[in-house]
Order: structure tokens, then C-alpha cells, then sequence
């Protein structure tokens, strides 16, 4: 091939739709993913050889799944393809690479599309640090990618359309399950019906068969829980404390917890690339900014899926082709503006049902603002709430970054996924502003640990 190269970084529904067109369009094209096979979170792939049918590891999502991985497995002699391989930097043109087999590497390119995609947002309680707790997304690597359950009686707790389909495809994988504890308030879900409705009846269909999937299985769900305390016996996780809907303490016996309290976007990378970002205070998270077509600020860098904006999977295929036509279309290329205009008002809808989740299964930013002194925060540096606390207090810290100087939260191996979020409202609160004034953590390579040397 020649004439420009593009670099797609993630092989998701956003990278893979994106990496088709821009190949079917005759630019060459390189696609860099951190996992073994192409499919992303929402369809990640088990290894080869495992058999599970797709029906039990994508549920309703069966059919798109395998539309994915075919069409990626048609794509990949059309592009450059490189699984297992992690962009750690960018700067100038240049990705920067490592791979296990291949090393460190640099890409050249002159279109960036970054699709990243999202992490699980945390909130700490005492006891989160303890082994057998896990995030909603590692909880459903483990069952689509490896095949087990994190525990043989796993207690679901957060908020979030993810809480209830990792509940309920453990469910159908015949996990024991100890119940489902469900923070978001009651009243908050009930008034965003009629928007989820209206932006997204059949996703929130599929939300209301989990639902009462479970429940017709037997198990509870509580709604407006509070966790409390994760509790240890002989050094295993043996019980969850929590508070329920009407401030009872309780506790529930269970050997694994998957918690998660919504998304975050993943947004190194298009930090690293020197893009704009902007407060979006309902999501309560920083994102970058881009047009409709996921032009960012920077100039030859594209968002597409997540990583621009928590909006599900159909919306990041979406994202995809609207970011590989806006490629094409700044390089003189020929593109369908009926087909974008298309895309467009369905990635509209997506919004709107995004804004309207948002509504319905807000962050739950007060459990943060009051965690206790002595838990644990940032697990990488092992660092406690008092102790970002007293950065404010004690060394006059007035913004995330200074924080982070005096703390070392968010400076560990997970450069902050992990505690972030948690971290912005604990200090919003103990400076008593609104947290887009605390601004947001700056980005440094590597974005992920990477070995010393190369293998």
C-alpha cells in the first residue's frame, strides 16, 4: 500500500469498524491491540480451543459478536495487525510500542485513531484490597476469557447497566452467586425510565430480562445497598457488610465480590497526544474534546468508541466508522455524506440513552467524599483517604496535581485508573469546591509498566 498510513490503536468494536474502512478504502493501515485476539471487553474472545458456543458467552450480543470477530478475521491480511502489543506513548507522529515478541518499536503515522475504550470506575471500602474482590470488568474477563468465576459465591455491588449483565452471565454460566447489591437510588432509576425508554427501548429491555432473569433464579437483589465492609477469616475474603435500602446493617457470606460503579473512559493516550479536554459534569469525568466525527484538538488524532465518551458498544462501532470517514474525508478522499449523516443521528440516539443512564445510575460521588480515614485509597502506593486528606490540610494542596506531588496517589502502576475517580471526590470535598475544579490528573509515559529491558 501507499499514500498515508493510519494507526488504529484498539481492535473493539470502535477499532475494528474503523480499521475496515479505512483499509477498504486503500490506506495502509495498522492495528494495535494489548489483548491475544481482536473483540475488545464488550466481545473479548476466549484463547483458541475453548468451546464455549457464543450464545453463552454473548447472550443477546451472540450475533454481533461473531459479525466482529468474522469481520476482523477477513480484515486482518488487509492490515498490519499486532495483538499483544501496547502503545505506552505518543509524541510527534511517533506511537511507541512494546510488544512480548516483537519489543520495542515505533509507529509513524499520519492519522492517530484512538480506541481505547473504558475501565471500571471504584469507590475503596475497607477490605476492597483483600484477594477475592475484584472490579465488574475483571470479573467478566475472567469468565470470558478464562473460563472461571472469580469465586463459588460471588456478591455483585455498584451501579451500572454492567452490574446487572456480569451478574447475569455468571448467572448463566451456572456460578453460585450470593446476591446482587445494587447502590444506585431507587427514585433516580425510576425517573429516568421514560428517557431510557425513549433514547433505547431495547437496551433497556435487555436491562429489565436481567433483572428478572435473576430474580427468577432466587437471587436477591438489593436495591439502595451501601457496602460497608469487606471481612476476612484466615486470610480469605469470607463476607460482605453492607447497609440496605432502609439503613439496616447486614451481612452476606460470599468468596468473591465484583464491584464497579460505572465506566471511565481511557483517556492516556489522547492526553500523551496533547488533546483539549473538558469537565463533563454529569458523568463527573474529564473527556477529550472532539467533533461529531471525533476529530480531537490535536492535530491527525481521531476518537472513537469509549475513549470519547461512555456510550456502549453500538455506539463505538459507530464512532469507528464516523472517525475512519473523517480520515478519509481530511485526506481528499471520497466519502458518503448520506452514510455519515446517518451515523451521526444514531450516534445522537446513543447520547441521549448515555445521558439518560447517567440520570438513572449516577456515581455514587458521596460514598467517596465520606470514606473513612484509614482505607486504603490508591492500593498501588498504598496510600489512605487521611493521606490525601492531609495534603490539603497540612501542605495546602489546591488541585489534583499538587495532591498527587504530596500524596503519590495516582502515581503507582495503575497511573491512576483504579483510584481517580474515588481520589477527585475526596478532594473536591476536603476543599469544599466542585470537582472540576480539583482538575484531572496529567498523563506520563509509560501509560502502562512496561519491563526495563526487552525480552
Amino acid at each position: 500500500m501507499t499514500g498515508p498510513r493510519a494507526l488504529v490503536v484498539g481492535a473493539g468494536p470502535a477499532g475494528v469498524h474503523a480499521a475496515d474502512l479505512l483499509a477498504r478504502n486503500g490506506m495502509e493501515t495498522i492495528v494495535v491491540d494489548e489483548a491475544l485476539r481482536a473483540g475488545g471487553q464488550i466481545y473479548r474472545r476466549p484463547p483458541a480451543g475453548f468451546t464455549r458456543p457464543y450464545r453463552a458467552l454473548y447472550g443477546f450480543e451472540a450475533a454481533k459478536a461473531q459479525a466482529l470477530h468474522d469481520d476482523f478475521e477477513r480484515l486482518e491480511g488487509a492490515v498490519d495487525y499486532r495483538p499483544e502489543t501496547l502503545i505506552w506513548n505518543v509524541s510527534r507522529g511517533v506511537a511507541h510500542s512494546y510488544g512480548e515478541a516483537s519489543g520495542y518499536g515505533e509507529i509513524p503515522y499520519d492519522a492517530l485513531i484512538i480506541a481505547t475504550g473504558a475501565h471500571d470506575r471504584t469507590i475503596p471500602f475497607p477490605g476492597w484490597t483483600l484477594p477475592g474482590v475484584f472490579t465488574l470488568g475483571g470479573a467478566q474477563v475472567a469468565l470470558k476469557f478464562q473460563g472461571c468465576a472469580i469465586g463459588r459465591r460471588v456478591l455483585f455491588c455498584g451501579t451500572g447497566p454492567l452490574l446487572y449483565l456480569i451478574a447475569y452471565q455468571y448467572a448463566l454460566a451456572g456460578a453460585g452467586i450470593a446476591g446482587v447489591l445494587d447502590c444506585a437510588p431507587l427514585g433516580a432509576k425510576l425517573r429516568s425510565l421514560s428517557g431510557l425508554a425513549a433514547a433505547g427501548g431495547v437496551m433497556l429491555a435487555k436491562g429489565l430480562f436481567y433483572t428478572a432473569a435473576l430474580r427468577a433464579r432466587g437471587i436477591a437483589v438489593v436495591q439502595g445497598a451501601l457496602p460497608l465492609e469487606a471481612r476476612a477469616e484466615d486470610g480469605r475474603l469470607a463476607a460482605l457488610r453492607y447497609r440496605d435500602g432502609q439503613g439496616a446493617a447486614r451481612e452476606i457470606a460470599c468468596d468473591g465480590i465484583a464491584t464497579g460503579y460505572g465506566l471511565a473512559p481511557d483517556t492516556k493516550l489522547a492526553d500523551l497526544a496533547g488533546c483539549a479536554f473538558y469537565y463533563h459534569p454529569a458523568a463527573r469525568h474529564w473527556l477529550p474534546v472532539s467533533d461529531d466525527d471525533g476529530r480531537a484538538t490535536a492535530a491527525g488524532v481521531y476518537l472513537a468508541g469509549d475513549g470519547a465518551g461512555i456510550a456502549g458498544a453500538d455506539a463505538a462501532e459507530t464512532r469507528g466508522a464516523l472517525a475512519a470517514y473523517a480520515v478519509i474525508a481530511d485526506r481528499g478522499g471520497s466519502v458518503p455524506m448520506a452514510r455519515i449523516a446517518a451515523l451521526r443521528r444514531r450516534l445522537a440516539r446513543a447520547r441521549r440513552f448515555a445521558a439518560a443512564l447517567d440520570r438513572g445510575f449516577p456515581f455514587p460521588h458521596e460514598f467517596a467524599a465520606a470514606m473513612a480515614d484509614e482505607t486504603i485509597l490508591c492500593r498501588c502506593e498504598a496510600i489512605s483517604a487521611g493521606v490525601l486528606r492531609a495534603a490539603v490540610t497540612d501542605l495546602g494542596a489546591t488541585e489534583m496535581n499538587r495532591a498527587k506531588a504530596f500524596s503519590r496517589v495516582g502515581m503507582g502502576r495503575c497511573q491512576g485508573r483504579v483510584c481517580a475517580a474515588a481520589a477527585t471526590e475526596v478532594l473536591a470535598a476536603a476543599l469544599q469546591i466542585d470537582p472540576e475544579a480539583v482538575g484531572r490528573g496529567r498523563g506520563q509515559a509509560p501509560v502502562k509498566p512496561i519491563p526495563m529491558v526487552a525480552k
